[in-house]
């Protein structure tokens, strides 16, 4: 099931309805170009719920408000909601498998152990106390570093970087643990082209130059373009 959504009716299709069902907010605008692969992709897995999960749409060059609340830095970002709280969510284009993973989590298991459910349920307090039981649980410990470099308090990032030292790096890890790292990011294809001049000589630059790579993530066919263009400025 699809839905497009607005500023004024966001509430109800949306927090209300996510107490009945888990909802997947996709923000997106008609100039993002992995928008656009990401777009069908969910809409693909979320239809293979056969209704048990919801997927929204909302266009945020004509529903600011919904952009604002979410503190939106980058798009495509997705969020998944159950019962009006934000319980996953990423940033940038994915694959199907990895799609589907963040879809089916949103289900629930007939048969869970405590920690599962606590990971299942994926909220702040939930993740926090499977975390006191396992400490070092690479699922929880990703899903509560990306938790937190989306709601970006004071605190937020530096914490979720040091929780995401505490488990062995993934494709997953680098991308939020970039994502904690930036700030101010404005027009990714304009600051990497400014970068690109000074990686071999600024490490700064170079470290932020991949890390804005992470945020575009894989899928997004900028990403190996750049990457080779790094290689040749490098060596």
């Amino acid at each position: 099931m699809t839905l497009e959504v607005t500023d004024s009716d966001f509430e109800k299709e949306v927090l209300e309805r996510s107490e009945n069902n888990p909802v997947v907010v996709d923000l997106w605008a008609p100039w993002c170009g992995p928008c656009k692969s990401l777009g069908p992709i969910l809409e693909r897995v979320i239809e293979e719920t056969n209704g048990k999960v919801v997927l929204v749409k909302v266009n945020i060059d004509e529903n600011p408000g919904v952009a604002g609340a979410f503190k939106v830095q980058s798009i495509p970002a997705v969020f998944a909601i159950s019962n009006k709280d934000v319980v996953s969510s990423f940033v940038g284009a994915q694959g199907e498998e990895a799609v589907r993973d963040f879809v089916q989590k949103l289900l629930p298991s007939e048969e869970m152990t405590e920690l599962e459910k606590l990971i299942n349920n994926g909220d702040e307090l939930s993740l926090r106390k499977a975390l006191e039981i396992e400490v070092d649980n690479p699922e929880a410990v990703t899903s509560l570093a990306q938790l937190l470099v989306t709601r970006n308090e004071d605190g937020d990032k530096e914490e979720a970087i040091k929780l995401l030292e505490k488990i062995p790096e993934t494709p997953e890890t680098r991308r939020v643990s970039a994502i904690a790292r930036l700030e101010n990011v404005g027009d990714i294809d304009s600051e990497l082209t400014e970068l690109i001049e000074k990686v071999k000589t600024d490490e700064d630059s170079r470290d932020r130059f991949i890390d804005l790579l992470e945020l575009l993530g894989p899928e997004d066919p900028r990403t190996s373009e750049w990457r080779q263009r790094l290689t040749s400025a490098l060596f």
